[in-house]
């Protein structure tokens, strides 16, 4: 296809599918300009329409830690797609999965495979609030848990106040339920407790957040999360959508040592493939039907391609874990030290977030320890540095509020280059 492509295909989907895009961050709606339309992928690279090559620092947000195209997922996906594609009936390699998410995964006992992260959250918030008999629950501003109407919640007035609808649609009464409270801040949480704890079914939280940049917990915070859900007989629940598997082969609570009483992880599940987990101890978990009275249903739940490619990433990811996840750290401090360097150089005030090989990068003097923090930074800044890197042939997330992610197939060359790409970036 000739120059211009992603442009023209872009105003002919806008009049398609609303915005031109399937998922809103596409559209560049953060920092202006036209989406590119990715027709292929490779280890740490991706092409467009045009045929132009990117460095990606995206992975399909997150769940790409081998690297785009893995032979490993490919032959297993191939080798299960002669068999069909689905058959809405269980399958032998339902149970390997299930079996290596509760080998893996430190507060697993029971699996319930679903088809996105949205789907899992959704579940879990039912699931406690089927358990606990209550209706509240508490999450934390900028932790995104997907698009059902319980989390689709903006903060009140105050630190601790119940929240209101942040999108049409979503019912008042529905938002009501959900308090919203500042990321980091157990006093608010503790608030919140002392006046509704009792009818607070759970707490729901990123325990390393990735949906306003990458912003980790604060000492002591997701342990007194923990308290509190110990005290009051609440459940906690970690989404683990962009952690698990990511951060270290327990998930975040196996690096951080903090076992929820549910997590909910997503598509490095599948491999990249569609898929979301609810997940958790046998007693908790067993109050799903069939075995109990809590309904959760879904035809392409445990869909026979996403379960083979998951098995062949997390098989990989468990017997060579203790190659891989030195590398990405390797890999991560490698990119920081350089694009922090390169940054400084240009005089430009920035700060970094970074757990192994996921990473946020902040327009402002930091810290950055809430959503509150991430929004002071330079937005106009991130603007110029997404576009700078895009037109030098590096992909970052479309958006300052999103964290980047490593894989294996990112060399040292590779990062190295986009550290010189900065160094001459117009900032």
């Amino acid at each position: 296809m000739s120059d211009g492509d992603n442009q023209k295909l872009f105003e002919q989907a806008c009049q398609l599918i609303p915005g031109g895009v399937n998922s809103p961050v596409r559209a560049f709606g953060s920092v202006g300009g036209t989406p590119r339309f990715i027709s292929r992928a490779e280890g740490c690279r991706i092409f467009d329409i045009e045929g132009k090559e990117y460095i990606d620092f995206v992975g399909s947000w997150g769940p790409m830690i081998l690297g785009h195209a893995h032979p490993l997922i490919l032959d297993a996906i191939a080798d299960t797609l002669k068999d069909g594609t689905s058959f809405g009936a269980p399958t032998v390699a339902e149970v390997e999965l299930a079996s290596l998410i509760v080998e893996m995964v430190p507060s697993a006992e029971m699996v319930r495979l679903v088809s996105s992260g949205t789907e899992a959250t959704m579940s879990a918030l039912r699931l406690a609030r089927g358990i606990t008999g209550r209706d509240l629950c508490i999450k934390f501003e900028g932790c995104y848990h997907g698009h059902g109407d319980s989390f689709l919640v903006a903060a009140g007035s105050g630190a601790a106040t119940h929240g209101n609808p942040s999108s049409p649609g979503v019912p008042a009464g529905t938002a009501t339920l959900t308090s919203v409270v500042p990321y980091n801040d157990l006093e608010a949480v503790q608030t919140v407790m002392k006046t509704d704890g009792d009818n607070v079914a759970a707490i729901i939280v990123e325990p390393i957040a990735g949906n306003m940049g990458c912003v980790l917990p604060t000492p002591g915070f997701l342990e007194g999360l923990r308290d509190l859900c110990t005290q009051f007989g609440s459940l906690l629940i970690f989404d683990e959508v962009m952690t698990g598997f990511r951060v270290d082969p327990g998930g975040a609570q196996g690096l951080l040592e903090i076992e929820p009483d549910i997590t909910t992880l997503g598509k490095i599940v599948g491999g990249g493939m569609p898929m979301g987990v609810i997940c958790g101890p046998s007693q908790l978990m067993e109050n799903f039907s069939p075995t109990g009275t809590i309904y959760q249903a879904g035809t392409l739940s445990g869909n026979p391609l996403s379960v083979a490619a998951g098995i062949a990433l997390l098989t990989q990811l468990r017997d060579c874990a203790d190659e891989i996840y030195p590398a990405l750290e390797a890999k991560g401090k490698q990119l920081q030290d350089g694009w922090q360097r390169a940054l400084d150089g240009h005089g430009v005030a920035h700060c970094w977030n970074r757990v192994g090989s996921m990473f946020g990068l902040f327009f402002t003097e930091g810290p950055v320890n809430n959503f509150s923090d991430a929004s002071g930074a330079d937005e106009q800044m991130f603007r110029r540095f997404f576009h700078g890197l895009l037109a030098s042939g590096v992909a970052i997330a479309p958006s300052p509020f999103e964290a980047g992610f490593l894989s294996m197939a990112h060399s040292e060359q590779d990062i190295d280059h986009t550290t010189s790409i900065i160094e001459k970036l117009n900032l």
